[in-house]
């Protein structure tokens, strides 16, 4: 009855069907579609502060972080500091790890917010674009020689503004660690028009990862997260370092 094994590729069985699953499909993408003219991805907290995510994302990046136990997360874009907190107290319940966190706009209430966890320790913030040379120096000055790197992008999303950072903190990355690539589904959306962004289809996160791939051998997509997730902001955007 409780076999794991079994239940386990039940789950990768029934991920790969969803996965070619045409109306269902539609169905995940027509339900973003709706519910982001109601804001539904701004309604979610983790330990209190604001996290501007799907649940199922949410859940989808704490299992790979528990699975690969980076020593070092880099993330692009803060916003409220709730994808901070969300990994740095992971991090907390494995007993290592830190998070360097970047946002071109970085308030002061957010930061003192981010700080009053009391694993803040674990949280290096830095003010600037992740695309300026001084902040990708300040980045580079904070990974040490035996980390495991695994970076998160979810800042700009223009196609490229993504491509550049995908050129710059991809190769941090660390063999068998995730490099995660937020809001790939705009390319899959209509464009927004409720909200005007400077990003669309044709501009966007995925056709910039789409490119890097092209140029960099060094990662494929994982298809085993990729399958499963259905109400998404990031279809196909979780990709691993294979060589």
């Amino acid at each position: 009855m409780f076999d794991r094994d079994a239940f386990e590729q039940d789950k990768v069985n029934n991920a790969i069907s969803q996965s070619r699953n045409k109306p269902l499909q539609k169905m995940a993408i027509d339900f973003i579609v709706e519910t982001d003219k109601q804001g539904y991805g701004y309604q979610w907290t983790w330990l209190g502060l604001p996290i501007i995510q799907m649940p199922e994302d949410i859940v989808a990046v704490q299992e790979v972080i528990w699975k690969c136990k980076p020593t070092l997360i880099i993330e692009t874009g803060i916003a409220w500091g709730g994808s901070v907190i969300l990994y740095a107290s992971i991090m907390e319940l494995i007993g290592k790890g830190r998070v360097v966190a970047i946002d071109k706009v970085l308030p002061d209430k957010n930061r003192d917010a981010i700080a009053a966890y009391p694993f803040s320790s674990r949280i290096s913030l830095i003010e600037g674009s992740s695309l300026d040379v001084d902040v990708h120096s300040q980045v580079q000055s904070l990974i040490r020689k035996d980390d495991t790197v695994m970076v998160m992008l979810d800042s700009n999303h223009t196609h490229e503004h993504v491509l550049e950072e995908l050129r710059l903190y991809g190769p941090y990355v660390s063999r068998d660690q995730y490099l995660v690539v937020s809001d790939t589904v705009v390319e899959r959306i209509p464009e927004q028009k409720h909200r005007k962004r400077p990003w669309g289809p044709g501009d966007n996160p995925e056709t910039a990862l789409a490119s890097f791939l092209e140029e960099d051998g060094r990662f494929e997509r994982d298809t085993n997260v990729n399958n499963k997730l259905l109400a998404t902001f990031t279809p196909g955007g979780y990709v691993r370092r294979v060589r």
